[in-house]
């Protein structure tokens, strides 16, 4: 999900994907054994508890980049408009490959409206599953 993952970075709601740094090997590190008992046999760790998703106020961010914007742009009824204040492609192309990332149905791609109204209503509840506060009546 490359171009719905750009929608989440420009609000806040993941983190640029860093490269990982490569592992430092000392000389003689090889024959390092993994922590365990006397037989090699490795104690299990205890569960790790996932952290709880941090909530975004992406209605606040989105707000000032509408009024700061010299455009009428209306984030919350134009998948357009939203892409256009996130500073990303809006076009129909872009707009289609979108879509097609989040499984837009087949009948609506080829009626750009229906693609769109779908397509709006599809990234506001992506956004809200991934801990954006998006208001319920955008969602329904």
């Amino acid at each position: 999900m490359a171009f719905f993952n750009d929608i989440l970075t420009k609000l806040g709601l993941k983190k640029p994907v860093a490269t990982p740094a490569k592992p430092v090997v000392q000389p003689g590190a090889a024959n390092v054994r993994p922590v365990g008992d006397l037989l090699g046999n490795l104690t299990k760790a205890a569960p790790v508890k996932p952290a709880a998703m941090e909530m975004v106020d992406v209605v606040s961010k989105l707000n000032a980049l509408a009024k700061a914007n010299p455009q009428k742009l209306d984030w919350k009824v134009s998948i357009v408009d939203l892409l256009k204040l996130l500073g990303i492609d809006s076009s129909l192309t872009s707009r289609k490959e979108l879509a097609k990332e989040l499984g837009c149905p087949t009948d609506l791609m080829g009626d750009s409206a229906k693609m769109n109204v779908w397509l709006h209503k599809a990234v506001l509840a992506r956004i809200a599953q991934n801990g954006g506060n998006v208001p319920a009546n955008l969602l329904d």
